[in-house]
């Protein structure tokens, strides 16, 4: 059976733990698909107070994350997981995007460091660290959200978190486009009508309504990704009417 498993090093463990016990998550782990093991930072750090950070050589604002209590978590998670992969979550990281989050899903244990403050020691970044990852160019209070982020991208690719075999089929962005509208009982809302197309039972011209929603969405917010997808003549067809509206 596949699993992920992901070893997550931070010094707060306990923003952790109820986003990862509800909803898919919470029934991954049940199933045992999804393995989450929280580590506290200071429990590596040196010292009576278990210092995991320290002013900056050179002078500057803000604190930066000691070289030691990170190594030291590493290696000890390594010594028992030695295949694990070590990912630094930072704003200077490759941004997190579909394609690379499918890359990242062939892997089968993580080790996740959670920066914090104004970064860690470059050293850590130069030498123990395999991948390093950004969720966004903005600026987070630490890397325990898009830990979290990670996370429960990288969960969906697990066979058997998310229902059927076509369940992420048609999610945004896995076929480089935007996905189409969604509509549920009632027909008519506040007199505001579902399309007359998904309560006809035609299968072949709902799908094909599904497919031109989707591509006149993805050309309407979300241009860029056109250029990652294999057009038929009769999508660049569609889109060119579009264009001309």
């Amino acid at each position: 059976m596949s699993y992920i498993e992901f070893n997550i090093v931070t010094i707060f463990p306990e923003m952790f733990k109820t986003p990862l016990n509800e909803s898919i998550l919470k029934k991954a782990r049940e199933k045992k698909l999804l393995k989450i093991h929280l580590f506290d930072l200071r429990d590596f750090a040196d010292g009576k107070h278990k210092v995991t950070d320290d002013y900056p050589y050179g002078g500057g604002s803000g604190m930066i994350m000691k070289p030691e209590p990170i190594v030291k978590a590493i290696e000890s998670i390594k010594a028992e997981k030695p295949d694990s992969r070590v990912i630094l979550m930072t704003p200077q990281g490759k941004t997190l995007n579909q394609d690379y989050a499918n890359t990242l899903s062939k892997e089968h244990s993580w080790i996740i460091v959670c920066g914090h403050y104004e970064g860690v020691d470059e050293r850590v970044r130069q030498y123990f660290v395999d991948e390093e990852i950004s969720i966004g160019d903005y600026i987070l209070t630490g890397g325990e959200i898009p830990a979290m982020v990670l996370i429960d991208v990288l969960a969906r690719f697990i066979p058997g978190v998310i229902g059927g075999k076509n369940a992420i089929k048609n999610d945004s962005f896995i076929n480089s486009l935007l996905e189409y509208p969604q509509y549920t009982r009632p027909a008519t809302f506040r007199g505001l009508q579902v399309p007359e197309v998904l309560l006809s039972g035609n299968e072949k011209h709902i799908r094909e309504w599904y497919h031109k929603q989707a591509l006149k969405r993805t050309f309407e917010r979300r241009p860029d990704l056109l250029a990652k997808t294999e057009l038929k003549e009769e999508d660049k067809l569609y889109l060119e009417t579009i264009r001309k509206q």
